[in-house]
């Protein structure tokens, strides 16, 4: 448990540093529509960094449950957020690593929809 909430904390952090620097470095070389979805991927990235810590300090979930809900956050941030920050701060394009990002959104559907599942299951079990 206390793996994926360090895991959280680093996402948190990054989140903060790398809004930070969208906001102040990037501001005068990125055009607008990339600036907006440099932002976008550091809002998504903090969003599930929120929820992966509700999930791994909620009692309600079983560790099994904890794991598998964060390993597809963590996945979802690392394709969806990091492939956009990769496509804005280096010279990888949009073109070569397309799916990644479509993919890592997945991800977060999945995690989403899982914890659907375990909180209807627990409704249901009550």
């Amino acid at each position: 448990m206390f793996k994926n909430l360090i895991i959280t904390c680093l996402f948190g952090v990054t989140a903060v540093i790398l809004g930070a620097f969208g906001a102040h470095a990037l501001k005068e070389s990125l055009a607008p529509d990339q600036l907006q979805s440099f932002e976008t991927a550091v809002r998504y990235q903090m969003y599930h960094t929120i929820i992966l810590l509700f999930i791994n300090i909620y009692e309600g979930f079983s560790i099994k449950q904890k794991n598998t809900v964060s390993y597809l956050f963590f996945a979802g941030i690392l394709l969806f957020s990091g492939s956009i920050y990769l496509i804005h701060l280096t010279s990888i394009t949009a073109k070569s690593i397309w799916f990644i990002t479509p993919l890592g959104g997945l991800f977060f559907i999945i995690g989403w929809v899982s914890m659907i599942i375990i909180f209807v299951k627990k409704m249901r079990n009550k």
